[in-house]
């Protein structure tokens, strides 16, 4: 038996993980929002500078990221969703949808995939192309990271009392 680590490994539960901690997050901001007698939707809408993308962006991007890399490692298509959550608890349906959807695949889906040939085509850098391991590696969780990571800036800038173990998780 090898003790490689395998690409679903490495994706399906880091994925699941990151997007837990971030629902821990989320629920903690509405909580917060709540015992200060404020509208938790206002939390949606905040952003650390002007001209970045709002929480609920942040959380729209992280889920996408989730379900585009398990799609396109496996070779299948993902499911799309509106980007229309106006509620702290359509982002939580949103992100249990896209749990659900990575707990469907297994070690066999992802099998070979490190070697699978993927390519993208984004906004500002035009189209990118990796074999799966770099793209795991190199964009799709730094990606994910840098969304859940931001969505915690997010609410801990609005005073939200978050800590490193929030965004840890309970495994940490």
């Amino acid at each position: 038996m090898s003790n490689a680590l395998s690409m679903y490994q490495a994706s399906v539960p880091v994925l699941l993980r990151a997007l837990a901690n971030l629902r821990h997050v989320l629920a903690k901001g509405e909580a917060h929002a709540r015992d200060k007698g404020y509208e938790p939707t206002i939390l949606l809408q905040s952003r650390l500078a002007p001209d970045m993308f709002p929480l609920v962006r942040q959380v729209q991007f992280a889920t996408d990221t989730a379900k585009f890399a398990v799609a396109r490692l496996a070779g299948v298509e993902s499911p799309r969703f509106d980007d229309v959550e106006t509620t702290f608890e359509k982002l939580y349906a949103r992100l249990d949808a896209v749990s659900a959807y990575l707990r469907t695949f297994d070690e066999a889906a992802l099998e070979g995939s490190q070697d699978r040939s993927i390519t993208l085509t984004t906004r500002t850098r035009g189209e990118l192309k990796f074999d799966g391991r770099g793209y795991l590696l190199g964009f799709v969780l730094p990606n994910l990271f840098f969304h859940a990571t931001t969505a915690y800036a997010i609410l801990r800038h609005n005073g939200v009392p978050l800590g490193k173990l929030d965004y840890l998780g309970p495994q940490a």
